[in-house]
């Protein structure tokens, strides 16, 4: 496995070549539908989704319904969750024309492949996975075989449309490399079927939460790109700040200060550091104003976009996605079994 800084050293010469030939990469991304997306998604990953689109990469994303289950005992309110992401995709600029969303539960033939490539990897490979690590650690449940499996059912998902390219922060790069293993693997046991996929790493910031912490919709502390304006100004008056009245910016000692500092800094462009010492000692009222004022207005014509579509537009967008996904996965498991000799 490369070290993290040898994939870096790579991404300047990746990012020409793709803005050369857009052509020659095929992407797959995407994220659990585990609640509604927000500030962190849109900067973190649906930014840099729109943007490859629109340089003409081909993009497929994936709303992971199946993976809900991974830690939960239940998928909840996952229709929703699936709907509401597709509203802010295309809200944000996401073109069902130029990409593909689909869900995994409507791809049979992409689940499949978890079958064969399961058989190339060992329990112990499963089990170093970083996420798998984490996951469990935070749960706080006993391990389950989906839980366990997830690096190679990511596989699946990148590999059923022969996606080459796939963007990522640096805790997932081991997800790219179990894939490029399980591709390299069947290639060299079968013949050549699949591509081994580079990983594009995102130049994401590291966006806290309102309260400081990790921003999570399980900690409550995010602001979703489907709020109102007045549901986002309620979500900054309540978040947690101090008594000192001069604004810094501090994450260790003052996490709910530096939280909203971030926060305003990233829709403005500019630094936490600059805005502390725009605020100064006018104190945490003025601060939330400013970035009630800043967030809002950053979200004004992503919420007018969202507004004028409806459940059913996200419905069609889906249905034609995972019809699309489909197909593409029913070829590409012809190929596995005609590979694999398991043609009748």
């Amino acid at each position: 496995m490369d070290s993290y800084a040898a994939t870096l050293a790579r991404m300047p010469d990746l990012r020409e070549a793709i803005e050369q030939h857009p052509e020659r990469y095929r992407v797959l991304t995407g994220e659990r539908p585990t609640g509604r997306l927000h500030l962190g998604h849109y900067f973190g990953t649906i930014r840099e989704r729109v943007r490859l689109q629109d340089v003409g990469v081909e993009t497929f994303v994936i709303l992971a319904d199946y993976q809900v289950i991974t830690d939960r005992d239940s998928a909840g309110d996952v229709r929703s969750a699936v709907y509401g992401a597709i509203l802010d995709y295309l809200a944000a600029g996401l073109d069902p024309t130029s990409t593909t969303i689909f869900t995994h539960s409507a791809v049979p033939a992409l689940n499949q492949l978890l079958v064969p490539f399961l058989s190339l990897v060992s329990e112990a490979e499963l089990h170093r996975n970083p996420t798998v690590k984490s996951e469990l650690a935070a749960s706080g449940r006993t391990l389950s075989g989906l839980l366990l499996t997830y690096p190679a059912h990511q596989a699946a998902d990148i590999l059923f449309c022969k996606g080459n390219l796939v963007p990522v922060g640096k805790d997932n790069l081991p997800h790219v490399e179990m894939t490029r293993t399980i591709a390299r693997r069947f290639n060299e046991r079968y013949g050549l079927v699949f591509p081994e996929p580079a990983a594009l790493v995102t130049e994401t910031p590291e966006l806290p939460g309102l309260d400081g912490r990790k921003m999570s919709k399980s900690y409550g502390n995010a602001i979703a790109l489907g709020m109102s304006a007045d549901e986002t100004a309620e979500a900054i008056r309540r978040a947690p700040t101090d008594s000192e009245r001069v604004i810094t910016y501090d994450p260790t000692n003052r996490p709910g200060v530096s939280g909203l500092l971030a926060t305003a800094a990233v829709v403005l462009d500019r630094t936490p550091e600059e805005i502390a010492n725009e605020v100064g000692g006018a104190g945490a009222g003025a601060l939330k104003r400013l970035t009630t004022e800043a967030v809002n207005e950053f979200l004004a014509d992503h919420r007018a976009r969202r507004a004028a579509l409806t459940v059913a537009d996200a419905a069609a967008v889906l249905r034609e996605g995972n019809a699309r996904a489909q197909s593409i996965a029913n070829d590409t498991l012809d190929e596995v079994r005609t590979a694999m000799g398991m043609t009748y």
